[in-house]
């Protein structure tokens, strides 16, 4: 079987073409189970691939693995899904990509890929501040109230930072992956704190998971940033927000995303997409 991919990079930053979150995207998954979608994903060993699928419901179907398991949604594939779809003539500068959670609508103007994420839900985090401070190598200072366990697709724990400093100085204990586990089994954390006191729609954020024993860092993560969305809900603070948000630095991938919550509580998640080249492979 040959089996046609694209690789590319989301929320690239000043357009540089090696910045960003790679991606792997398959043109045509159509003959492929689960098992080798899986198969494929931990060969790229990327942190997302994706396959693309006809759909009765939208433009396209899309599947997201990462090296070890399907994701219901993800922002970062969503996105370079979508200027896949675009490239190949499935779709013009808008579409609906039809992912394990339901449609997500997303839209471009050029480069810049925009998704509209569901509506959130969130809800308390069952660790007292200062614990959750120390299994985040931080002390109870650096964490603000309040932090929520958030889900506009998939549930992440968003914790708000006393300030940039701490954002970049926090260093995860593997254990709170185990204590802290969102509804789905899964541990992950999204840290963010404005960039500077002058600069309150500027974030820096970092978002940790683990691998085996291993805590791992994300260059961009466009599911976390709905999340923060529904944080800001959650939290009243003020309408319509538009946040941009620094993510990658300590990864040696700087990404840029782009927030916005309008004053119907909407949410946004955008940034450039640059494909970088294409393949084929014989399996």
């Amino acid at each position: 079987m040959s089996l046609r991919y694209r690789l590319l990079n989301v929320f690239t930053r000043d357009s540089r073409p090696l910045s960003g979150n790679p991606l792997c995207v398959f043109e045509d998954g159509s003959g492929l189970d689960t098992t080798t979608m899986q198969a494929l994903a931990r060969q790229f060993n990327l942190s997302e691939t994706t396959f693309l699928l006809p759909s009765e419901r939208a433009t396209a179907r899309v599947r997201i693995f990462t090296p070890s398991y399907e994701m219901p949604f993800a922002g970062h594939p969503t996105l370079g899904s979508a200027e896949v779809c675009r490239s190949l003539g499935l779709g013009g500068d808008e579409l609906k990509l039809e992912v394990k959670v339901g449609i997500i609508p997303v839209r471009a103007e050029g480069a810049r890929w925009t998704l509209e994420a569901q509506k959130p839900t969130w809800r308390d985090v069952d660790v007292p501040r200062g614990r959750l401070a120390a299994l985040l190598g931080l002390t109870e200072q650096d964490v603000l109230d309040r932090p929520l366990w958030v889900k506009a697709g998939k549930e992440q724990l968003i914790v708000p930072l006393a300030n940039a400093a701490a954002v970049m100085r926090a260093t995860p204990d593997p254990k709170v992956f185990e204590i802290l586990r969102s509804a789905d089994g899964q541990g992950m954390a999204y840290l963010f704190a404005p960039t500077a006191p002058t600069a309150p729609n500027r974030m820096l954020s970092r978002f940790f998971f683990p691998q085996g024993s291993a805590v791992l860092e994300d260059p961009a993560t466009g599911s976390a940033c709905a999340n923060l969305g529904g944080w800001w809900l959650a939290m009243k603070r003020y309408l319509p927000c538009k946040l941009i948000i620094y993510q990658g630095e300590q990864v040696q991938r700087p990404s840029t995303l782009h927030l916005d919550v309008d004053t119907g509580g909407q949410i946004h998640v955008g940034g450039d997409v640059i494909e970088l080249g294409h393949g084929e492979i014989q399996i």
